[in-house]
């Protein structure tokens, strides 16, 4: 395993000064677990969080004329943020951290609202690479956004207080399951069986046909504005309802939705943050659609960062050209900060016991991802690989090295391979974490702390 390479645990490392601030982190994170379920709620939490610690805006930055010290943030489309701190001059490069902040869920379909055998349902499609059987009885909230047709902006939030409802997919009782459970787990459920109970009641209702629809559509109406039609054109979300846990007696370990990516994500958030003095620009990256490939005009491989990029750049010289972006982006080196898989005692055969990353033991950095072949790679050099590690062991960052999972097995991908494109240094590096796409997934707090301070320590390479 990774331990032979003399690696520590980060518990049996830290004082009581640094357990303190590993539990503290913790909580931290869990505020911004529970405030940022999706790719909109993310955005609103990091510009505000952003304003607060001094970052203007891309289009006041550029009114004022931008300068060394500035703190910038951009807004892609309430769906993407990039955070600057601007250093002397970006075409001698940026240090980059790459995060991303979509997660897999249920999204719900254009037009998804039904009633059948006295229940209403709303129909989905699976978002990113999940299994399906686990969703099944977990309850779920609903939020989104639309522009409803009476031009109202809604963003819906239902299901996470207490107060208020959760909805529900319905799992085939184990009394008639004997043909069910013969079938792979990947076949227990179909997606088209993925729908969402949302109703029951026909109370009041004068509609003889489907009371039960009429009823949640007059209740939207009546509470949001929203019509039928407004689904057509909504982004609604279904997913796991309830706040981030603690797990173990100890309190070690968080339980919660969407650790892939926010971990690493909200790592990026505090390290950039925490950046006080650079001559090098700093750049935190929180990007949409990476779980369906990095595809569409919010994702890593959309122009908006470049775009942004060539912007302050045209602001700060005169001799603007394309070729400076370039420069930019060929002389920069940056983190793919996105999670990876840890190893799993219950499931030790998918994994390589020496090369597998293991919970309590840091940060971890995967010189490679993809797949059997390295297929859609993005292998680091030596050279940067050797200049992180270094940077860690200077500052004190525990480290681990893993790759995901054994060869013929699986793998997975990041945003890494999308930088390294433009000649950006680039190195997969982030935390490790267990039951990963699963409704509800598992990290340690000790390896979140070390995350951000790994993301720190790069941040002044």
């Amino acid at each position: 395993m990774s331990l032979e390479l003399d690696r520590k645990s980060v518990w049996k490392s830290v004082d009581d000064n640094g357990y303190r601030e590993i539990m503290a982190y913790g909580e931290r994170y869990k505020n911004f677990l529970n405030a940022a379920k999706n790719e909109r709620e993310s955005v609103d939490f990091i510009v505000e969080q952003a304003k607060k610690n001094g970052f203007i805006s891309l289009s006041e930055a550029l009114e004022n004329g931008v300068k060394k010290g500035d703190k910038i943030y951009h807004n892609e489309k309430n769906k993407s943020v990039v955070l600057f701190v601007i250093g002397d001059d970006l075409t001698e490069g940026m240090t980059i951290l790459g995060s991303h902040i979509d997660s897999p869920r249920l999204d719900i379909k254009q037009n998804p609202l039904y009633q059948d055998s006295e229940l209403a349902y709303l129909k989905t499609h699976y978002y990113g690479g999940i299994k399906k059987y686990p969703w099944l009885t977990t309850p779920l909230a609903l939020h989104g956004y639309v522009k409803t047709k009476s031009g109202r902006e809604v963003s819906l939030n239902i299901g996470e207080d207490e107060s208020e409802p959760v909805f529900y997919i319905n799992d085939l009782l184990a009394h008639f399951s004997r043909e069910q459970v013969k079938k792979p787990a990947s076949e227990f459920i179909s997606a088209e069986q993925l729908n969402i109970v949302v109703g029951h009641s026909s109370f009041g209702a004068d509609d003889e046909k489907n009371p039960i629809k009429t009823l949640i559509l007059k209740y939207l109406n009546e509470k949001y504005s929203i019509v039928e039609e407004d689904f057509a054109v909504a982004e609604f979300h279904a997913v796991p309802a309830g706040k981030a846990r603690d797990v173990g007696f100890d309190k070690s370990l968080i339980a919660s939705y969407g650790h892939d990516d926010s971990v690493c994500a909200y790592a990026c958030l505090e390290a950039i943050f925490d950046v006080k003095n650079t001559d090098r620009t700093i750049v935190g990256l929180f990007v949409d659609k990476e779980e369906i490939g990095s595809v569409g005009n919010t994702s890593m491989s959309a122009k908006f960062f470049e775009n942004v990029v060539a912007e302050i750049i045209n602001s700060m010289r005169d001799d603007y050209s394309d070729l400076l972006v370039r420069r930019a982006f060929s002389k920069s080196k940056a983190l793919s900060a996105d999670v990876t898989a840890a190893l799993d005692p219950d499931f030790r055969e998918v994994s390589d016991d020496k090369n597998a990353a293991i919970l309590g033991y840091g940060i971890t950095i995967n010189k490679y991802t993809g797949a059997g072949g390295k297929f859609m790679a993005s292998d680091a050099n030596a050279e940067f690989l050797a200049e992180v590690r270094d940077v860690f062991n200077k500052n004190g960052v525990l480290w681990q090295t893993a790759v995901m999972g054994k060869t013929d097995m699986g793998g997975g991908g990041t945003i890494a391979y999308i930088l390294a494109e433009h000649g950006v240094e680039i190195l997969d590096c982030g935390t490790a974490m267990l039951s990963m796409h699963s409704p509800i997934e598992l990290v340690s707090k000790a390896d979140a702390y070390m995350t951000f301070k790994g993301y720190r320590a790069f941040l002044n390479i």
